[in-house]
C-alpha cells in the first residue's frame, strides 16, 4: 500500500483532477490530537517518521513530548489505583459496530443510536485520553471545556468532549498501529496500512492489538456498563477480527453515493492534515489514497460479511436515512433485535427537530474526467449498491 501511495504522486499531478474544497466556516482553535499520546506512543510515532517535523511546528512536538510524559505517569497511577478490576470488567452485551467508508453518515448514525438510554459510547475525551480518563475526565470537562471547538473542522457537526468519537483514535494514543498515524506526517509515506485488515500482522501483533482495544472497551464499560455503540470507518475492514473478539456483535453498515463520498473524503484528509499534521502538507497523493482505501475497505467487507449471522448485520443507505430517519431506524432495530424501538422514538424525533437546520458541505460539480475516473475505479461498488453511473 505504501508503495502505491509513493507512486501515486505522479498520478495526482497528471491523471486525477483534484476536487475543490467546500467553503467552510472560520476554523476555531483546537489542540493537536497527538497531545493525548503517552510517551511510548509518541516516541514510536517520531522514530518511525525520522523526526521530520516542519520547523514551524516544532513547538507542537515540544508540547506533545512534555505532556506525553504526564499521560504515562497518570496511566500508571490509574492502573495502580484501580488495580486488576479494570481488566476483569465484563462486557456483558455484545457491542454494536457502525461501519462504512468515511463521509457516508457514520457519525450521524452514531448520534442516532446513542439516543437510546440502553446504549453507551466512548466520547471524545475518552478516545483522545484513553490512558487515564477514569482519573481526569471530570476535572478536564469541568475546567478545560474551552479547549474543544464547538464544531468539527471538516464540516459543521457539533464537537465537544462529550460527543461520540471513533475508538481508532484511542488506539493511536495507546501506541497501537493505525492508518490514522498518517495524519501526523502527511508528507511521508502512509503509516501502518497493514492495520486496516490486520491480515499481515504476526499472531503476536494481532493479539497485542486486540488486547489494547479490549482494554479500552473495558475501561469505558467500567465507567458505564450499558451496551457499547462503536464507530470507526477503519473497522469496516476488520469484521473478522471483531467477530473473534465479540462473536455476537452487531454490525450496521451505511453506504452513500460514491460520487459524493470522493470529494468529501478528499476534503476530510486535507483538513485533518492541515489541522493535526506535524508537517506543512502539500497534500501529495490524497486522491489516489482515497481511491485505494475505498476499494480496500469494500473488498474486505465483502469477504468478511458472510461470517456474520444475518440477524447481526444490517445495511442502509445514507440517502434513505436522511429521507426517513424514523422509518430506517425502526428497520434497524427490528433487524438487529435491539429491543423496543418505541422507547427511543420520542428522543429520536426530538433530536431531529433540534437539528433540522443542519446543512451538509456543498461541493462543486465533478468534472467529467474525475467522474469517469470514479466510475472506472469504483464501478463495482457503485453498481452493487445501485448508484447511478
Amino acid at each position: 500500500m505504501a508503495e502505491g501511495i509513493r507512486g501515486n504522486r505522479k498520478m495526482s499531478n497528471t491523471s486525477t483532477p483534484s476536487p475543490a474544497a467546500p467553503s467552510r466556516p472560520p476554523r476555531e482553535w483546537q489542540p493537536h490530537m497527538w497531545e493525548g499520546c503517552d510517551f511510548f506512543a509518541w516516541a514510536r510515532l517520531l522514530l518511525k517518521n525520522r523526526f521530520l517535523v516542519s520547523l514551524s511546528l516544532l513547538y507542537v512536538a515540544f508540547i506533545v513530548s512534555f505532556v506525553s510524559i504526564w499521560h504515562t505517569l497518570l496511566r500508571w497511577l490509574q492502573e495502580a489505583l484501580y488495580g486488576s478490576k479494570l481488566d476483569r470488567t465484563p462486557i456483558r452485551q455484545a457491542p454494536i459496530f457502525i461501519i462504512g467508508h468515511w463521509r457516508t453518515g457514520t457519525t450521524f448514525l452514531h448520534e442516532l443510536l446513542i439516543l437510546d438510554e440502553r446504549h453507551t459510547y466512548p466520547n471524545t475525551y475518552q478516545c483522545l485520553e484513553p490512558n487515564h480518563f477514569l482519573l481526569t475526565e471530570g476535572l478536564v470537562k469541568r475546567y478545560l471545556g474551552f479547549l474543544m471547538p464547538s464544531r468539527r473542522p471538516m464540516d459543521n457537526m457539533q464537537a465537544g468532549w462529550d460527543r461520540p468519537q471513533e475508538d481508532e483514535f484511542a488506539l493511536c494514543m495507546m501506541g497501537q498501529p493505525s492508518p490514522y498515524l498518517t495524519i501526523a506526517f502527511p508528507n511521508n509515506p502512509p503509516m501502518d496500512q497493514e492495520a486496516f485488515t490486520l491480515e499481515k500482522f504476526s499472531s503476536r501483533q494481532r493479539e497485542a492489538w486486540k488486547s489494547a482495544l479490549q482494554r479500552f472497551y473495558r475501561r469505558v464499560t467500567f465507567r458505564d456498563p450499558r451496551r457499547l455503540v462503536l464507530k470507526s470507518p477503519t473497522h469496516t475492514a476488520r469484521v473478522k477480527t471483531l467477530l473473534e473478539m465479540f462473536p455476537d456483535a452487531r454490525f450496521v453498515h451505511i453506504v452513500r453515493d460514491p460520487y459524493v463520498v470522493f470529494p468529501s473524503t478528499c476534503n476530510l484528509w486535507r483538513t485533518l492534515y492541515e489541522t493535526h499534521g506535524l508537517q506543512r502538507p502539500p497534500f501529495p497523493g490524497v486522491e489516489e489514497y482515497v481511491f485505494r482505501t475505498f476499494n480496500l475497505l469494500y473488498e474486505a467487507l465483502e469477504r468478511d460479511r458472510p461470517l456474520v449471522h444475518p440477524t447481526r448485520f444490517h445495511e442502509l443507505k445514507y440517502e434513505d436515512l436522511i429521507r426517513d430517519p424514523v422509518g430506517e431506524m425502526r428497520k434497524l432495530y427490528a433487524q438487529l433485535e435491539l429491543g423496543e424501538f418505541d422507547r427511543v422514538q420520542p428522543r429520536l424525533e426530538a433530536y431531529l427537530d433540534a437539528n433540522r437546520g443542519y446543512r451538509t458541505n456543498r461541493y462543486p460539480n465533478l468534472t467529467p474526467e474525475l467522474k469517469a475516473e470514479i466510475t472506472r475505479r469504483w464501478g463495482e461498488v457503485i453498481r452493487r449498491y445501485g448508484y447511478s453511473t
